[in-house]
């Protein structure tokens, strides 16, 4: 990997090129990609990397060999090393396909309610593993974590991606998040500033307006920013939020009030300042593809995320400062921040990391002895992907943020009563990689006798009305949390009248809500005290196991197949 240059030997062109972060697929081939607006093939890829020299990538979503692939054929290509990000909140698998999916953050949250020294472990040990895959895989930016108070139930983006509900709980466990993820040689990043908590909008679509005083800011949105800060943090992130009181014109992202006025000089942040990505319909939809970078420069922000069109956005910001718009200090001034987190990250890699278990944090030291990481082969870094350690952290972190009640377990049930029923109600089948036949939730209840049925807005007769009454028994699975670019309020409808249909009728047996806790909130004051029903904060197959396990008293082989 080539060192980082002298500054005094970069062009304009060049500087302004490394403060873009573009997006492009993290898989291999080209008839892979799943977003072509978004996502350039590889000639034009390799283009904006080798050629214009832009400073960073985000991939969005692959899978984990893919990525370890992906990863070393970009930075092949550049000339200055890159920057490689992901928006992997709840670990890797979130996003990567064989990694760690953690539960959300707010898991962590309804586990510091009851013990919270546990939370807090749980919080650094996610960051901690985070970042270890990260690392492992060729990334070096944990786009994390989300520093946003959810205090608005109805919030469609942030939702459970927060820790909690309280300025004091983010606090606590974004930045030990934070202290986790910074015992490897990774970026972190605090979002969404100044707050994207208390929305009941969508960003990726339209502009949210926030309506609070600067009192109340300061009293509940800015604590975590500031907390952050403190513990670190390397970026902070910018809303795309209309903040009245700050800035009656523009959105948080474009404003220089507040992103030069708020936080650089009040909260005296001296890290990388990063956009939300331009594309996104609160900026893209009014500003344009090339305005809306540069008034994001000029509002002080660093590094300017997933522009519509990279290439034309680069010389349109040479072309302002050409035009006297924007100084060449301005831009110096960008850099030079940039270069000094790339000089975290990319420091002499003299260490190699051998194939083994880290078994604690404090082991960090004595496996990395530099700042900096290489592992000796392929299957060195695969070897840190799911490892027993990390497996077992996220299971924990489910058992313990689930919730139960009722006459647990079930009774068994009888075949002769009449036929039982498996109902499992999701936003969208087709966009569902934690659903199948071979999950615990599909596969747990085939096993004990029940026919599945699966409904999401795609279904045919997907109302309740439409049912036959030929079921006596059934167990009612409901698949729902804050889904950006689209509103969770559709499966909402059909899950409650699922519910009331069935509990009118006295066919429902049991109640499972995995994802969102405010959909269990919404139910339960409707059921009886000794109704059973059981919440997981996870949606993947580990949560589902742990959930059914816990209903009908059995347990549950992740390895079993119906």
């Amino acid at each position: 990997m080539p060192a980082l240059p002298e500054l005094d030997s970069l062009s304009l062109e060049q500087q302004v090129a490394q403060m873009f972060v573009i997006r492009a697929s993290g898989y291999l081939f080209d008839h892979q990609i799943r977003y072509p607006a978004w996502e350039p093939p590889a000639a034009e890829l390799r283009h904006l990397v080798e050629d214009l020299g832009v400073g960073g990538v985000l991939l969005p979503v692959g899978n984990a060999g893919d990525l370890l692939l992906r990863t070393q054929q970009v930075q092949s290509w550049a000339k200055i090393p890159l920057l490689l990000a992901s928006d992997i909140e709840e670990g890797v698998g979130q996003r990567f396909d064989g990694a760690t999916w953690f539960p959300p953050p707010m898991a962590i949250g309804a586990v510091a309610a009851k013990d919270p020294a546990l939370a807090e472990q749980y919080a650094e040990k996610m960051g901690y593993f985070t970042a270890q895959e990260a690392l492992a895989l060729g990334l070096n930016w944990v786009l994390g974590p989300v520093v946003d108070v959810n205090n608005n139930p109805d919030n469609p983006v942030i939702n459970v991606r927060s820790f909690g509900e309280t300025p004091a709980a983010v606090s606590t466990l974004a930045t030990a998040f934070i202290r986790g993820a910074h015992q490897w040689p990774v970026l972190t990043v605090a979002k969404h500033f100044p707050g994207h908590g208390d929305t009941a909008v969508d960003s990726h679509l339209e502009l949210p307006v926030l309506p609070h005083s600067p009192e109340r800011l300061q009293e509940i949105e800015l604590p975590p920013f500031i907390a952050a800060i403190a513990a670190g943090a390397d970026a902070v992130m910018s809303a795309h939020l209309l903040i009245k009181c700050w800035d009656s014109e523009k959105p948080a992202t474009l404003s220089h009030r507040i992103l030069t006025g708020k936080l650089r000089e009040e909260l005296g942040f001296q890290g990388l300042i990063v956009t939300d990505a331009l594309v996104m319909g609160a900026i893209a939809n009014k500003y344009g593809p090339n305005e809306a970078p540069i008034l994001a420069l000029e509002a002080g922000a660093d590094i300017l995320l997933m522009p519509v069109d990279p290439a034309g956005a680069i010389k349109a910001v040479c072309d302002a400062v050409g035009a006297g718009r924007i100084s060449p200090e301005r831009i110096r001034a960008s850099v030079e921040r940039i270069w000094q987190a790339k000089c975290k990250i990319f420091q002499p890699e003299v260490s190699n990391v051998e194939t083994r278990h880290v078994s604690s944090l404090e082991e960090t030291a004595s496996a990395t002895n530099t700042p900096s990481v290489r592992f000796a082969s392929t299957s060195a870094a695969l070897a840190q992907i799911a490892t027993p350690a990390v497996t077992d952290t996220a299971a924990s972190i489910l058992r313990d943020s689930m919730k139960f009640g009722g006459a647990l377990p079930l009774p068994p049930a009888r075949q002769s009563a009449g036929a039982l029923r498996n109902l499992i109600v999701l936003d969208d089948l087709f966009n569902c990689e934690f659903l199948g036949h071979h999950t615990p939730a599909f596969a747990f209840p085939t096993q004990l006798g029940y026919e599945l049925q699966v409904v999401d807005r795609h279904s045919a007769g997907a109302s309740a009305d439409k049912d036959t009454d030929r079921f006596s028994a059934t167990l009612l699975q409901v698949f729902i949390r804050g889904n950006p670019f689209r509103s969770s309020a559709g499966v909402s409808a059909v899950a409650r009248d699922w519910f009331k249909k069935l509990l009118r009728t006295g066919e429902l047996q049991a109640l499972a809500v995995y994802g969102s806790p405010y959909t269990l909130e919404q139910l339960l004051p409707n059921i009886p005290a000794q109704f059973p029903y059981v919440f997981s904060y996870g949606q993947l197959p580990q949560a589902q196991a742990l959930a059914l396990e816990t209903l009908f008293g059995l347990s549950y082989s992740l390895s079993r197949h119906p």
